[in-house]
Order: structure tokens, then C-alpha cells, then sequence
């Protein structure tokens, strides 16, 4: 199917038929028909509607092409189950393009969220080489039994970025604090737990 282009032939917004006006129940009949003329001539008189409604929904004029393409398809398919007595034609048009719309806007919004998600159980996690040491010489819970020697402060910071596994910058921005405040909360706590379990530099 070519790309959706608005030809300026076009149906009253209620959907009626005027002077000239192509009749749309009877086009959506016979196409359901297999009629391929009228359904070309469905497509010139309601295409400026259906890109309208598709840009509007996904704000993006190429994107907006393909789902008009994608709901024209589906009218082409479906045109045989149109009932007049639920509504008007164009109703029933713009309703399958609206969903069409609709899902690709929430398919890019879900393949965004994945990405973000992948991204970030992949990142690399800065770790300070003194957490690197302590991380390799000492158990879990021999370490969380020496945070009751930190501060306060020292051990919320320590914790999120030992036991979370939140990177320096992760840990300021949680506890509201300039990163270089943040790194030396948790160097000062990794240091004193050293020297309060008796690991060597």
C-alpha cells in the first residue's frame, strides 16, 4: 500500500453523505465485497481524517503514515462487518484508526521502558577500590555486624552502595546529597569497618 497522503477529497465531519460526496456505507459494502475501486475511493475521501486522527494520537507525522497505512488495512479486511445501525462510517473509522494509534503509542512506550530496564540491570556499577577489597575479603555478615560501629549517615550511604549496589552517583541523588559528599560517607564508613574488623589496607 502506498504511503498515506491526504488528497483533500474528504466527508463532512458527521460522517453524511453531501452533494458529491461519496457514500461511505456503500463504499464500506462494497468494499466488503472485494470491491478494490471503492475502496480506492474510500481511501481518497476519508485519508486527510484518518492521518488526522493518527497524528494527533501519536504526534509524529511518519509514524502517524504507518498506522494510518496499518488501519486502512485493517478497514479493507474488515469493511464487511460494518453495521450502519451502530454508527456512523467514519465513527467506525476513526475508532479502529484511534486503536491502532493507540497501541503503537504504548508498544514504543513498553520497548522504551525495556530498554530503560536492560540498561540498568546491565550497567556497571562503580565500586571503590576499597569496597572492591572488603567486597573480596570479608563475609556479608560479618560486615553488616561492623555497621553498628558507623554513624548514622556513614552507614545509610554504605549500605545502599554495598548491599543496593547503587553506584556513587545513585546513592547522592537518593540521599539528596553532592556526589562528592556521598563518595566520602561511604570511603570514610568502608575505612572504619576495615579498621573495626582488622582487614588490612
Amino acid at each position: 500500500m502506498e504511503p498515506v497522503r491526504p488528497t483533500g477529497v474528504d466527508v463532512p465531519a458527521e460522517g453524511g453523505a453531501r452533494s458529491g460526496a461519496p457514500d461511505l456505507v456503500e463504499l464500506l459494502k462494497a468494499c466488503g465485497r472485494g470491491d478494490q475501486t471503492a475502496f480506492a475511493r474510500l481511501y481518497d475521501a476519508t485519508s486527510s481524517r484518518v492521518f488526522g486522527m493518527a497524528v494527533r494520537v501519536v504526534r509524529d507525522p511518519a509514524q502517524a503514515e504507518e498506522v494510518a497505512q496499518e488501519a486502512f488495512l485493517e478497514i479493507w479486511r474488515t469493511s464487511g462487518r460494518f453495521d450502519p445501525a451502530k454508527g456512523s462510517p467514519l465513527g467506525w473509522l476513526l475508532t479502529i484508526v484511534h486503536r491502532k494509534a493507540v497501541d503503537r503509542v504504548r508498544s514504543a512506550e513498553a520497548s522504551t521502558r525495556r530498554d530503560a530496564t536492560y540498561h540498568q540491570q546491565n550497567q556497571a556499577v562503580e565500586h571503590d577500590s576499597t569496597a572492591e577489597a572488603a567486597a573480596a575479603s570479608l563475609e556479608a555478615r560479618r560486615v553488616r555486624g561492623a555497621l553498628a560501629s558507623l554513624t548514622p549517615v556513614q552507614r545509610e550511604a554504605l549500605e545502599l552502595a554495598y548491599f543496593g549496589g547503587y553506584t556513587h552517583t545513585e546513592v547522592a541523588t537518593m540521599l539528596d546529597l553532592p556526589v562528592g559528599t556521598a563518595k566520602t560517607r561511604i570511603r570514610d564508613g568502608l575505612i572504619r569497618l576495615r579498621d573495626t574488623m582488622g582487614v588490612g589496607a
